[in-house]
Order: structure tokens, then C-alpha cells, then sequence
């Protein structure tokens, strides 16, 4: 099991900052390991994902929507792997936002496949999580909408 913590400021509204992040047409603009998108409504989603040269695709479902301030997402990936996402998001100094973005992933095979996924990803998943918050706070803060 994999889990990564990662918090970020963004000058902008909660709900400027939920607009985006929960827009599955935005995730290619600041996801840095988002490869593609499939079919999607509110609560669900197919994703293409990219990680140490593989593409692999995962089936989320929102099993948790308290807008603007917390969604939460269940993932089914490939040989039974589940991955979970949590965005917090609290307002902070007069308009600002800070966004908690917690994601942990469970590697099938239970302890065994825990131990060949660290060996594999490293700490891949934190260098990501801290681009994809970079990304998303240059892209809001950059734009008026």
C-alpha cells in the first residue's frame, strides 16, 4: 500500500479551485499522469493513466460529494488494484484556498504485491503529486475563471 499526503495554497475561492478539479474535461491540464479519458457522469469515470512508461486505466466511482469542500474517489485498476483519492479543500485568508490532496493506492497480491510496488513506482507517486498540485495552482491562479 502506497498513500501520499500533499497540501497546496491557490489565491482563489474554494469553489473556483472545486470548479476545476472536479471537471473530469480539466484533468488533462493539470493530472501530469493523466493519459486520457473515457466515459464519465457525475459519480463516474474511465481514466488512462501513465506511470514509469505504462499506461494503465482505472474505473473511479464518487462515493463521497460535499461541494465545495470535500470529494472523495474509489478506484478499480488493473489485477484487481484499488486506489483511493481525497481533495479537501478549506478557505483560508479571505478568498484563498488550501487544498489537501490525500491518494492511496493498494497493490493486489496483498503483501507480496505491496512490497514489488514500492520496488517498482519508488517515490514516483509523491514527485507526481507534488507536479500535479503545482500544475493546478499555476492554472487557476493564471486564469480568471
Amino acid at each position: 500500500m502506497a498513500k501520499v499526503t500533499q497540501s497546496i495554497e491557490i489565491a482563489a475561492p474554494p469553489e473556483r479551485v472545486w470548479a476545476v478539479v472536479m471537471d473530469p474535461e480539466r484533468l488533462h491540464e493539470w493530472v501530469t499522469i493523466h493519459r486520457g479519458l473515457g466515459e464519465h457522469d457525475d459519480e463516474h469515470m474511465e481514466q488512462t493513466l501513465h506511470l514509469r512508461g505504462v499506461n494503465f486505466h482505472v474505473h473511479w466511482t464518487l462515493v463521497e460529494r460535499r461541494p465545495p469542500h470535500v470529494a472523495i474517489w474509489e478506484g478499480r485498476g488493473p489485477a484487481r488494484s484499488r486506489a483511493h483519492i481525497a481533495y479537501r479543500l478549506t478557505e483560508v485568508d479571505g478568498g484563498r484556498t488550501r487544498f489537501d490532496y490525500e491518494n492511496e493506492f493498494k497493490a493486489p497480491l496483498g503483501p507480496l504485491g505491496a512490497v514489488a510496488s514500492r520496488a517498482l513506482v519508488g517515490n514516483v507517486p509523491e514527485r507526481e503529486s507534488e507536479a500535479t498540485l503545482r500544475r493546478l495552482k499555476t492554472l487557476i491562479e493564471g486564469t480568471s475563471a
